[in-house]
């Protein structure tokens, strides 16, 4: 088009590129940078693979036997007996046994100076030492992680055996590990026994079935067990035995990859900032401390310098998802998705959406110095102007791009394809790729909570570029927010960068007091930094027409998502305690009644999945807690029959907690339901099998989706009960429905104060409205609080 032909003479060409004069600078240059980088991932490779066993106890033990050697120089001149003589000391005897060890030794060696033999010797039995003691204290500490009986012992209350087995945890983890450093020790997700999973099945689905739909499923499920699933579960068990996770590469695979559904409102989710505070109210200056710290955040991962997760501060968490967080793209397929990550040196940039128009921002300077935060603001202030400038010289269908990526995955891939394998969209759209992130600066102001949170879920219909590992978005009023891609890395991994970004706005003095960037101390000096370069698009026709559609796809996609954000704050999670029940649980409960009293006059119960984490194992992600229970269903009824005392409903109510408690303690530990049935199902299929009775119970809807957003992953991270923080505490993120008449309802409990709710809906769906359901839970809360008050 004419509009992409007569921007070309905005496209900036890098200083030092221009011709081939400093080439050999380039080229030494960047040789120093490959062999740095290489080093220290060597050396964090070794420090991963020996932990936890130190290279010291190598150089240590090298030491201990080459004195002894040299003490001792003279090899023994005849035969040695098991025993070493009565005059002969142990210390002599154990050296003469090493110096034996020369026989075998290569000519050269036996020919050498004895202080050179000696040497060799020494590596010799120090590496094996070593190699020894690092295999025993990894399966060692493997076996310890195994043992879970710690989960079901009171913080409060630690029984002796479980003190004993953490100070055994501790003692063999030894010094501190790095980011990656435990992966080896973890163990490894067990397969549950298939009777034990169908069992657990068919009681979930008490609640939900009739008498003689549940006497079909049993019958069903016990000819799969004796049949098909005993086969399946042979191969379950052969893959646990060699592969990291039996089920997590199928889970990537098969239910994000393979989803042909939009990623807008399905699969992407989202997460806002600071709830009441705001540190300042100037976009760009925003936009230019919270990317630095999350390139901050993403040099710790690339360095290992951030620290492993850990429960309890003993029990190691699965670190692998942090690999993907950045630079990480999933690219369209017409019948299956592809996760392409890249290294960091090859992506040192990023990309910011402003007004329509795409800019590459490198964030390095001259010397390989990260870019500061006041650097990052005047990089925006540019861009600012730079797209003010140049907003009307495209055409709507340029600033509208990002709709593709809203689209139905086939759709996307094939206009990918056609439009964007070659010339100037490929080298816009492989920038775009290997961007650490997308940063997107809109005018837009939406008013928290609710608008800004459906803001950040699907955006305007073409502003956010749902393929990349996350947009971070700032708005007009100097909001921000995140929206993530979910294939690479669950919430929890984000969250966790998110909060160290948050936090530091707080504890940290960032800006100045008319809400600029704070200039970088000295020493520090910021090198020369590279102009933003403005990526092109080659707009035809076709494409033209492929975006308008995509656009009006996407707006209408939107406008059926019902997404209500409010905030609980009367009380929080304080009460909850004070009642003697786990927070998790009694929100739970309390969804079960707000469900059950929004269904009216149906009176049903919903299939509910409640997310939880198996990271206790190697590659671990999620496992489904299937909140629903037949003691669930027993208390809420209760609460419609005046006729049962007080005390009785509370008797219920516990127990029910007890049971959601226990649920969520064994999904934890592996012994859950759904990725078992799911991974019988995939093996089920890939052996060419059908199986009506999986294809049933699989098929069945999450009407109710449930998620606890997690927060303080920070081992240093001030008190949100504080008074002076509680209007500093975020209220969480969230995603869309997953069944059309159903309900998505995520919650976050920072505080013993107050508690926000994320609920999500379709406008399209008769059964379910937000603001109903919202209503519903807020009055379930206060209901349970009065039980208990009496």
């Amino acid at each position: 088009m004419a509009e992409a032909r007569s921007a070309v003479s905005e496209l900036r060409v890098p200083p030092n590129l221009e011709d081939g004069r400093d080439s050999w600078k380039i080229f030494l240059k960047e040789t120093r940078k490959s062999l740095i980088r290489g080093y220290y991932r060597k050396r964090n490779a070794l420090r991963n693979g020996t932990w936890p066993t130190s290279t010291n106890n190598l150089l240590a033990v090298f030491l201990i036997v080459l004195v002894l050697l040299l003490a001792d120089p003279a090899p023994p001149s005849r035969p040695l007996s098991l025993r070493p003589p009565p005059n002969q000391q142990p210390v002599t005897f154990f050296a003469r046994i090493i110096w034996r060890l020369a026989d075998y030794a290569p000519n050269f060696i036996r020919n050498a100076p004895l202080w050179l033999q000696a040497c060799f010797l020494s590596w010799i039995v120090s590496a094996s030492f070593f190699i020894v003691l690092m295999k025993i204290r990894q399966y060692l500490l493997r076996m310890l992680l195994s043992y879970h009986g710690w989960m079901y012992a009171p913080p409060k209350k630690v029984p002796t055996k479980i003190k004993i087995w953490a100070v055994c945890v501790r003692l063999v983890s030894g010094y501190q590990p790095s980011l990656f450093s435990c992966q080896r020790s973890l163990p490894l997700l067990p397969v549950p026994p298939l009777k034990q999973t169908l069992k657990k099945l068919l009681a979930s689905l008490k609640p939900l079935h009739t008498e003689e739909e549940l006497k079909k499923l049993k019958e069903q499920a016990l000819e799969f067990e004796m049949n098909l699933g005993s086969k399946l579960q042979k191969l379950l068990v052969l893959k646990s035995w060699w592969a990291p996770n039996y089920v997590s590469d199928w889970w990537e695979k098969y239910v994000y990859l393979h989803a042909r559904s939009p990623l807008a409102n399905n699969s992407n989710f989202y997460g806002c900032d600071h709830s009441h505070w705001q540190p300042t109210s100037l976009p760009r200056a925003r936009a230019a401390t919270v990317a630095h710290l999350f390139l901050v955040f993403r040099r710790m991962i690339d360095r290992e310098e951030l620290r492993p997760l850990s429960l309890r501060s003993t029990i190691p968490l699965c670190m692998a998802q942090y690999e993907r967080i950045f630079s990480t793209i999933r690219r369209p397929g017409e019948d299956e998705d592809e996760l392409v990550h890249f290294d960091s040196s090859e992506s040192r940039h990023v990309v910011v959406y402003s007004r329509g128009l795409y800019y590459r921002v490198d964030v390095y300077d001259s010397r390989n110095q990260l870019l500061s935060p006041t650097a990052f603001e005047q990089q925006f202030d540019w861009i600012n102007e730079h797209s003010l400038k140049h907003k009307d010289s495209v055409c709507m269908e340029w600033r509208q791009m990002p709709a593709l990526t809203a689209l139905p995955r086939p759709d996307w891939a094939k206009i990918q394809k056609q439009h964007f394998s070659s010339g100037l969209n490929l080298e816009t759209l492989q920038t775009i790729e290997k961007a650490a992130f997308m940063i997107v600066l809109t005018e837009e102001s939406p008013p928290p909570f609710s608008e800004k949170a459906s803001w950040l879920l699907h955006g305007d219909g073409a502003s956010l570029w749902f393929d990349k590992c996350f947009n971070l978005v700032v708005f007009g009023n100097g909001q921000c927010g995140v929206n993530a891609e979910h294939t690479m890395a669950d919430a929890p991994i984000i969250g966790h960068m998110w909060e160290y970004a948050m936090t530091k706005e707080v504890t940290d003095r960032l800006y100045t007091e008319k809400g600029h960037c704070i200039p970088p101390q000295r020493p520090f000096q910021q090198a020369k930094c590279n102009q933003p370069i403005w990526l092109l698009w080659e707009v035809s026709v076709d494409i033209q027409k492929s975006v308008s559609q995509a656009y009006d796809f996407s707006i209408k996609n939107n406008a059926d998502m019902h997404l209500i954000v409010k905030e609980h704050s009367a009380w929080g999670k304080g009460i909850m305690k004070g009642f003697g029940v786990s927070p998790d649980a009694f929100i739970q409960l309390a969804l079960q009644l707000a469900y059950f009293r929004d269904s009216g006059s149906r009176q049903k119960f919903a299939l509910t999945y409640e997310a939880s984490m198996t990271r206790l194992f190697l590659n671990g992600r999620t496992e489904t807690v299937r909140s629903c229970t037949s003691e669930t269903a027993a208390f809420v009824r209760s609460m419609s029959d005046d006729n049962i005392p007080r005390e009785e409903k509370i008797k219920l109510f516990r127990k029910a907690a007890s049971v959601h408690q226990e649920l969520y303690r064994q999904a934890m530990t592996g012994q859950g339901i759904d990725r078992h049935l799911f991974a019988l199902y995939v093996c089920c299929r890939g052996m060419g099998y059908k199986s009506k009775f999986l294809e049933e119970v699989l098929s069945q809807p999450w009407t109710l989706s449930t998620s606890q957003q997690p927060h303080q992953q920070l081992s240093q991270i001030p008190d949100c009960n504080l008074e002076p923080f509680r209007d500093k505490v975020s209220p969480g993120g969230g995603f869309g429905p997953v069944s059309d008449d159903g309900y998505g309802v995520s919650y976050m409990l920072p505080s013993d104060h107050s508690i926000f709710f994320h609920v999500s809906s379709k406008h399209s769906s008769k059964l379910t409205d937000s603001d109903r359901f919202i209503n519903h839970i807020f009055k379930s809360l206060n209901d349970l609080k009065t039980l208990f008050e009496g």
